[in-house]
Formats: C-alpha cells, structure tokens, sequence
C-alpha cells in the first residue's frame, strides 16, 4: 500500500504548527486557513481535531505552559526557594515563546497545564502556613511579575544614539548602552525584582500561622 504524500494530521502537528506561526508572526497570523495551507491539508480536516481557532490557541498556550518545573513544590523545598526557582521555569517558558504571553495573561481558563501550575502555587503556599486569601494574592502577583517580564525587553527599549539623552535627559546619559548589555540587564531586574518580592513576603507577614489560624477561625464562625 502507498504511503500518504503528507504525514497524517494529528493534534500535536497542528499545534506545533501554531506555534511556530506564533513565534514567527505572532497571534494574528494564526488561523484555520493558515494552519491548513503550513500543514499541506484541507482546511476542515482541522476539525477533526480542535472545534475552534481558540481550542488550537488553548492547547498552543498549555503547550508552553507544560514546560515549566513544578518539581520544587513538591520535593520539600522551603517555599520562598521554591517560589524563586519555580519563576525562573516559568519565566524561561514564556520568554522562549514571547507572542503567547499576552494570551496566557488572561488567566487559566480550562487549559490543564496552567491549572495544574495554578494548583501546585497556591497548594505550597498553603502547606508553607499561608492564609488562603494571601496565597491567592501571591499566586496572583507572581504570575503578574513573570508575566510582565517575559513580556518584552527593558535594555532594547531605549536607542543607541547618546545624542537623544544628553541635553533634555541628564540622568539618562548612559541609556545608550543598555541595549548592547540587555541580557545582563533585563536578568539582573529580574532576578532584583524576584528576591524582593519573596523577601519582602517573609517580612511583611511574619506571623504567616497565627493570621491562618485567625482566618480559619473566621470561616468557623460563619
């Protein structure tokens, strides 16, 4: 029997192909048309696999997002080690793929590897005597930092030309180079700005049990 002149088409080739369409064009250039004519099939034989645009989106997203290191949150790692290692997974996930960040951004949804990731988080922070409103809250603001960080470079954003700084931006007078040192740059905000949020946590809320207690203590008495 003869081959097939194109391998078959299977959900993993669709979203493989997205995602480099992503990567390469970012999301508008997604849809099923395009897919269609990357992947060398017909249009409808996409449908067999993802009823929507969005459902191809979704599993792109989950895609990136199964890449990240959970392992720390379970391996009796203490929790602000954990947090910290557990963002730079994350971060090095999504700045691999910068296009779908935007996307991701929006929250969950129903897509599996995020909500596992979601539950592993919030999970830790409870087991490390966390209230569950504040581990809502540290969920919340981490996703926001790393987010943000992998959305775009800081360095690449101001130009080469010392002459724009020099005369109306005084402070600025070494903007210039940022850019040739933008990944020493963009690292060391990150990782400034990651160890002041965990440290910054442990010290503002050093009674992490006692407010636990106290918030148990108030579910009880509803």
């Amino acid at each position: 029997m003869a081959r097939p002149r194109t391998p078959l088409l299977s959900r993993e080739r669709i979203v493989a192909a997205a995602l480099a369409l992503v990567d390469g064009e970012g999301m508008p250039a997604v849809s099923t048309r395009r897919l269609a004519a990357e992947l060398g099939v017909s249009g409808p034989s996409l449908y067999n696999h993802f009823r929507t645009k969005d459902e191809i989106l979704d599993a792109v997203a989950d895609t990136v997002c199964a890449d990240v290191d959970l392992s720390m949150f379970t391996d009796g790692t203490d929790w602000r080690e954990a947090l910290v290692a557990w963002a730079r997974s994350y971060r090095a996930a999504l700045s691999a793929h910068p296009n779908i960040v935007p996307y991701l951004a929006q929250g969950p949804g129903r897509r599996p590897s995020q909500l596992r990731m979601a539950d592993a988080v919030y999970g830790a922070m409870l087991d490390a005597g966390w209230p569950r409103a504040h581990a809502t809250r540290i969920g919340a603001l981490m996703r926001y930092f790393v987010a943000g960080s992998a959305l775009g470079s800081f360095a690449r954003g101001f130009v080469d030309d010392a002459a724009l700084y020099e005369r109306d931006y005084p402070h600025l007078d070494q903007a210039h180079l940022l850019a040739e040192h933008q990944q020493r740059v963009d690292e060391g905000a990150f990782e400034t700005g990651l160890r002041a949020l965990v440290d910054g946590l442990a010290l503002r809320f050093p009674d992490r049990g006692r407010a636990r207690e106290a918030e148990d203590g108030e579910g009880r008495a509803r």
